[in-house]
């Protein structure tokens, strides 16, 4: 399940973010990726010992907690660090999927948070792998996509401009996608039915539903 989360962060948070990378000091990107994925990986992320990254990680992870629409589609029970990534002409980012097994947690949900506003650079679409086709994201500054960790996907070329972005990954309470996305739907329907008719017998048995089903799956 892709789920886009509009605003995140509103403009000023982009902003100071994206002022914030373009003092940082940045890394060759290939030097966190996996063995599979470090041929295909052109980009760079800010340094681990940059002063700024601290304050700027604690921004992103507290937006992403505080998120109604984040909490509901991905359950999250761990945030790792976020990173903060820079392409520039003629970067990219080929197909690959992320380690599922980072700082000793398990990944099941992947999260990019786009800060670059899309008329700053060309190309550099997050590309997803699916059954059905390729899937494009590009979104405007502030908006993030959820994504299982366990989804094929690349990061197109950057034919001109800078793309700035953070990405981070999650320990769900729900370790299943297919669960997780059972209980999105449940949640959705129940929120919109409740505005709709409040409270009833059949929103009470909708939410022992919920209630049960989240016993079963959730890992604590």
């Amino acid at each position: 399940m892709l789920v886009v989360i509009t605003n995140l962060l509103n403009s000023n948070e982009a902003g100071l973010l994206c002022e914030k990378m373009r003092h940082a000091g940045y890394v060759d990107g290939r030097v966190t990726a996996g063995r599979e994925a470090r041929p295909v990986k052109r980009n760079q992320q800010v340094a681990r010992t940059d002063p700024a990254l601290a304050d700027m990680q604690k921004l992103v992870t507290d937006r992403l907690m505080s998120n109604d629409l984040f909490r509901m589609a991905v359950r999250p029970k761990i945030i790792l660090p976020p990173m903060f990534s820079r392409y520039e002409s003629g970067m990219e980012y080929g197909n690959h999927v992320d380690n599922s097994i980072m700082r000793g947690v398990r990944t099941d949900v992947s999260v990019t948070i786009f800060l670059s506003d899309p008329d700053q650079y060309e190309g550099g679409q997050l590309v997803m792998d699916s059954p059905g086709g390729e899937r494009e994201v590009k979104l405007p500054a502030g908006y993030a996509v959820t994504y299982p960790t366990t989804s094929l996907h690349r990061v197109a070329p950057v034919v001109s401009g800078e793309r700035l972005a953070a990405v981070t990954w999650v320990r769900s309470f729900v370790r299943n996608a297919a669960d997780r996305e059972t209980l999105f739907d449940l949640d959705t329907a129940r929120h919109r039915l409740f505005e709709l008719l409040g409270k009833t017998p059949e929103m009470d048995l909708l939410a022992k539903t919920q209630s049960n089903l989240l016993r079963r799956w959730v890992e604590d």
